[in-house]
């Protein structure tokens, strides 16, 4: 098939490489002319804007999106949807929230133009392992675009999930779900390396990947991290978060969901921003004025 790829960052770059592998035709773009010509270099057709893109596939286009969450989609759709010609797909596979994705389907729809949105899991490690696709939309545009599906994925990695909205909503709750397991591990090693015990940390992270009930992908990753720095000491305790942990925490308030692990663990990356706690001086202050207790001063 072919495919107009917009945006080559982290993931973009090596989704079009692993298009190119399965002898798909990608035209690529991204604002960052380096990284067209690398892609070009492995084989694929780079332009210069996206009006070239566009003039660069037969019809009925597909395109795909991997550009940043927000105002980046929603200008290029904006700007490609002036362009694009009936019956044309613009496929959205970055982490939207997924109302948005069906509002943005329902506003195609009035230019006859089709709408996926593709939950994509699998970060730097999708060209070697490939993308876990959680796709939304009509049945049918998933069917023409299924030899991309497949090309992408893992063998059973990549389903049609429902109506626009559901590909994104599922990346959101795999998103929260991860938070929640990324916290669990942090929490636990740290109860480790705080121990009586000489515990070798990397050592723990390897073994626990052979036949432990807590045996996970992101297990061999810290693993791998702690071979690397096995006290981490290169690293700020500094931990950033990309909204769809939030978007997941404020779906369970809005549908009466308990959530208190994925909630806590957006709550410590919020914490690690902070170069110092207002709210732990208050509690310290509290703590004194009541009780005697005593305080640290600075």
């Amino acid at each position: 098939m072919q495919v107009g790829l917009i945006g080559l960052g982290k993931m973009g770059a090596f989704m079009a490489e692993r298009l190119l592998q399965d002898n798909h035709r990608v035209v690529a773009f991204d604002l960052n002319q380096s990284a067209v010509k690398t892609i070009e270099e492995k084989g694929a057709s780079g332009v210069s804007s996206i009006e070239e893109l566009i003039e660069s596939l037969a019809t009925p286009r597909i395109v795909w999106l991997m550009v940043p969450i927000g105002d980046p989609v929603q200008k290029t759709i904006d700007m490609l949807k002036s362009h694009l010609s009936k019956d044309d797909i613009i496929v959205d596979g970055g982490n939207s929230y997924y109302k948005d994705s069906g509002r943005r389907a329902g506003e195609l729809k009035t230019y006859d133009i089709h709408f996926l949105d593709v939950g994509t899991s699998g970060g730097v490690w999708g060209l070697k392992e490939g993308y876990c696709l959680m796709v939304g939309g009509d049945k049918e545009i998933f069917n023409h675009c299924e030899p991309l599906f497949k090309s992408l994925a893992p063998p059973n990695g990549y389903r049609y999930i429902g109506p626009n909205g559901a590909g994104h909503f599922l990346k959101m709750i795999h998103n929260g779900i991860e938070y929640g397991l990324m916290q669990a591990y942090a929490e636990g090693f740290g109860i480790m390396k705080e121990s009586d015990y000489e515990i070798d940390l990397p050592a723990v992270a390897d073994l626990w990947g052979h036949g432990s009930v807590v045996r996970s992908w992101l297990l061999e990753l810290l693993a791998n991290a702690l071979q690397e720095d096995p006290k981490l000491e290169n690293l700020e305790d500094y931990v950033e978060d990309s909204g769809m942990g939030r978007w997941t925490v404020a779906e369970a308030i809005e549908k009466n969901v308990p959530a208190p692990i994925l909630t806590h663990s957006l709550i410590a990356r919020i914490r690690s921003r902070q170069p110092e706690s207002f709210s732990a001086k208050i509690i310290a202050a509290l703590r004194n004025q009541f009780g005697g207790h005593s305080v640290r001063k600075k």
